[in-house]
């Protein structure tokens, strides 16, 4: 089964949230990509690194699975809080959240973006730790996991949770035998818990 996957990148996400979910997408050959909200020649990560995007996200051509990173949620200069007190990505994922047949994910605050979106009202979903006060006030159920995979929404807890989203992603889509070759490659175990309905 193929499965388009773009990511949203923006100024000062975490360099480990978008690349470490990435890696595992990407040896197991799915075609990802990584694109702006908005028309720019680079996006610079929290750490500084400057990447080009491959284009904005255009929802009349939408993947089949959106992910969203997290990074800097506390930051009035760039980062996930910025953007989402811009609006651009709220409306983003509102718009990609009523298509069919797609899915939302997001690692660390990614999440926190999609609770201010009013997307996890009363469902069940993750977060980094530190930020789980935050994610329980935007009415989610605040899990204690590593991935949360509540159909359409698939949330994961903080940075080095990215590779367990990528793997679950891979066995989601394309079966255990096929994480667990991937996760041999990576030399990366999935840790848990994982929840899923």
């Amino acid at each position: 089964m193929t499965k388009t996957i773009e990511i949203v990148v923006f100024d000062g996400f975490d360099d480990m949230d978008v690349f470490g979910v990435l890696e595992a997408l990407r040896i197991a050959s799915f075609q990802v990509q990584l694109k702006s909200i908005r028309d720019q020649d680079f996006v610079t990560t929290a750490s500084g690194v400057r990447i080009i995007p491959a284009g904005t996200i255009n929802l009349e051509e939408p993947p089949d699975v959106l992910i969203v990173p997290g990074g800097q949620w506390l930051s009035t200069v760039a980062g996930a809080s910025v953007e989402a007190n811009r609006g651009d990505i709220l409306e983003l994922v509102c718009k990609f959240n009523k298509m069919k047949d797609t899915v939302i994910a997001s690692v660390c605050t990614g999440s926190l973006i999609l609770g201010r979106a009013g997307l996890l009202d009363n469902r069940p979903a993750t977060t980094n730790q530190k930020f789980f006060d935050i994610l329980s006030s935007m009415k989610a159920i605040a899990t204690h996991a590593r991935v949360v995979d509540d159909g359409d929404i698939v949330t994961a807890g903080g940075i080095t949770a990215s590779l367990d989203l990528g793997l679950w992603l891979v066995q989601r889509f394309c079966g255990a035998e096929k994480a667990l070759e991937v996760s041999k490659e990576l030399e990366f175990e999935m840790r848990g818990p994982i929840c899923s309905r």
